[in-house]
């Protein structure tokens, strides 16, 4: 008998939820388009198109790669080039043949798209055809902030609603520093003919949810996340 309040404790103990995965990311925060990090630093993810650089001739290829050099001496601080590579998803595609090919009267027109849709979808399952992001990553690392004095600390204890306005405040501030940034970088890869657009919040949650979840992004589809109800 004396076991069972050992082993009583020991189920309740497995029980208990385990640690959140957002506590293992260095991702405090998305809000207002831009990545917060723990560490207080800002990201700011434009997605970039591509250039065929092998169908170029040499005189555009070598323009091109004077326009990368230029670019990158133009960088006052480092940026991250990142390429995410995933299988092609047609499926939204083939859903628009699928509801096509129920409208349509014509059988003769119907077998054609029904051939069509299972030549399209074999062929991207059997060539294995990925789907490449090429993405920019602008950094923002702010000033540390001077050591909060005595009756600073003391105002921000006795009024909170003041410390919640400066913190707001101060991330509309860094987030303008950031967007500057931003133009700039935007406006030296357009000289090279590449043409990016930055992400919203949406787009960077269902980024970083398919880069840390690639296996079940496919099953599970992100909801807007103006709809997402957290609770507190």
């Amino acid at each position: 008998m004396a076991d069972a309040p050992l082993m009583q404790s020991r189920q309740m103990a497995g029980s208990k939820p385990g640690a959140s995965t957002q506590q293992y990311l260095d991702i405090a925060e998305i809000r207002d388009d831009v990545v917060i990090m723990k560490d207080g630093t800002m990201r700011i993810v434009l997605l970039a198109s591509s250039i065929n650089f092998s169908l170029k001739s040499e005189e555009e290829q070598q323009a091109t790669i004077g326009g990368y050099v230029s670019f990158l001496n133009t960088l006052e601080e480092p940026i991250q080039i990142c390429i995410q590579s995933r299988k092609l998803n047609i499926d939204d595609y083939l859903n628009r043949l699928k509801i096509q090919e129920k409208d349509l009267t014509n059988e003769l027109l119907k077998a054609q798209i029904a051939d069509y849709r299972n030549f399209v979808s074999e062929l991207v399952e059997l060539g294995d055809i990925m789907q490449k992001k090429f993405m920019v990553i602008v950094p923002y690392n702010p000033v540390a902030a001077k050591r909060k004095s005595f009756y600073s600390r003391l105002l921000e204890l006795m009024s909170p609603l003041v410390s919640v306005k400066l913190k707001e405040e101060r991330f509309r501030q860094r987030r303008t520093d950031l967007i500057t940034k931003v133009e700039a970088v935007r406006a030296a890869m357009n000289s090279m003919g590449i043409v990016t657009a930055m992400l919203d919040t949406q787009s960077l949650i269902e980024l970083y949810y398919s880069s840390y979840n690639p296996q079940s992004v496919e099953a599970q589809k992100l909801d807007d996340v103006n709809k997402i109800r957290i609770e507190e």
